[in-house]
């Protein structure tokens, strides 16, 4: 695609970065094909094709961002199912994100907007308020009806409805294998997973453990950034990406084989920090070490080989790959695999390409999108029949729980459960 940056705008490596992108595009359309907004609603402008000739006059031309270029910028998901179709290897992720961070200090947004975003933003990545908030969502849930007929307080409502209606308890996780004979490793502790299921992350100590790691956790650790970054809120993202850059830095200098995330929207996003600070002198190398550390769980498992089968009962398992997984870091079949190797019964759905809905906060800022999208892909599980259904990202996991009556749960669950951990707490009704 034909650009008209000028020198000056292109002295701002952001908006190099961004034209390089934009030059890349050929208008081939293939893009459309496999963009769920797209498919969905029909708009060229919500489609990847469209908003990256959004993107490219807004930018060129330094316009105070439209409400309608809002609102198509708003719908995209990043899902990045786009990346993953592109022939011409644009990397749409980091033009829709320079893009969004635009729009913020750009454009003024609706009070009831602005007001909704600024509580996300501080509520969110911050587990002790997530868990506080919670609270109070569960309470407040019987007023959501009368909101959703609100249309500027709908992504209130939506945020109300996604709070479960019992709370686990807090769990503290302890680590036993002092050893670690395949070295040490560093789980990644994560925002909302932690107080949304728990369980996940004890599941994943036990396994890592059995698979000969040492567990550690590294202290000063927050919020990946993923969520304020995908806002468009960049000078929050990069706040805590350094300071995990830092943590983490900490624990590489003791000797570290890998920093390992199970919340795969958490890993895309780690996994770029270098990208992301890569014009910062003082972190640069830093962050460029940390994201060749960063290893989404199914990899570290893939490598290590799963420990011997302990026994259980042999079920259908429709797994779920989320876009973080199969488009932002291109693993497509580790997961699947350690499933089957584990002894359960694996099938994908027809559009396992597709975004469930779920998107970070997509499900809050966008929910008639949302649950369009979401019902889709439960009723694409349903139709395999499944006994339970695994994903690998919490934000998935909560999605298509909100449109299924069938068990959901993370795939380490699975696997810890296979070779010799407790019954997933959502199968503990059935026999294993």
């Amino acid at each position: 695609m034909q650009t008209d940056f000028t020198p000056a705008q292109l002295a701002d490596p952001n908006m190099a970065a961004s034209e390089a992108v934009i030059r890349k595009c050929v208008h081939c359309g293939f893009c459309t094909a496999t963009c769920p907004t797209y498919t969905l609603l029909g708009n060229e402008l919500d489609s990847p094709r469209g908003r990256i000739y959004l993107i490219k006059d807004m930018l060129e031309n330094e316009r105070t961002p439209s409400e309608e270029v809002v609102k198509h910028i708003d719908r995209c998901l990043s899902c990045l199912s786009c990346m993953t179709t592109c022939p011409s290897g644009v990397n749409y992720m980091h033009l829709v994100d320079h893009a969004r961070a635009y729009i913020e200090t750009r454009y003024r947004r609706p009070w009831p907007e602005r007001v909704l975003r600024a509580t996300v933003a501080a509520i969110l990545p911050k587990p002790e308020r997530f868990r506080a908030a919670l609270k109070v969502a569960r309470l407040a849930q019987p007023v959501a009806p009368l909101l959703q007929g609100v249309k500027p307080l709908r992504a209130a409502a939506a945020m109300l409805k996604l709070a479960p209606a019992t709370l686990p308890p807090k769990a503290a996780v302890t680590t036993a294998n002092a050893s670690g004979e395949r070295g040490r490793v560093v789980l990644m502790q994560g925002c909302a997973e932690p107080v949304l299921r728990p369980e996940i992350r004890a599941a994943t100590v036990r396994l890592l453990e059995r698979c000969g790691y040492q567990v550690s956790f590294a202290a000063g650790e927050e919020c990946c950034g993923a969520l304020t970054h995908h806002m468009g809120k960049e000078k929050a993202a990069l706040q805590s990406v350094r300071r995990n850059v830092e943590a983490w830095t900490r624990e590489i200098e003791k000797g570290l084989e890998a920093i390992v995330i199970t919340a795969s929207g958490c890993g895309t996003t780690v996994k770029d920090y270098g990208y992301m600070l890569r014009d910062d002198p003082t972190y640069a190398d830093k962050a460029a070490k940390v994201s060749a550390l960063a290893k989404d769980i199914s990899e570290v498992l893939e490598a290590a080989g799963l420990p011997e089968r302990a026994g259980h009962k042999t079920l259908t398992v429709a797994y779920h790959p989320p876009c973080s997984i199969q488009h932002g870091q291109k693993l497509t079949t580790g997961p699947q695999n350690l499933l089957r190797a584990a002894g359960f019964n694996v099938r994908l759905p027809m559009d396992a390409h597709l975004c469930c809905g779920s998107a970070g906060t997509y499900n809050i800022f966008q929910p008639e999108i949302a649950t369009q999208l979401g019902t889709r892909k439960a009723e694409t599980l349903a139709n395999l029949s499944p006994d339970v259904i695994a994903t690998g990202n919490i934000g998935c996991a909560v999605q298509i729980s909100q449109h299924t009556g069938v068990p959901v749960v993370h795939i380490v669950e699975l696997l810890d459960w296979a070779t010799g951990g407790p019954a997933p707490a959502a199968l503990e009704s059935q026999p294993g």
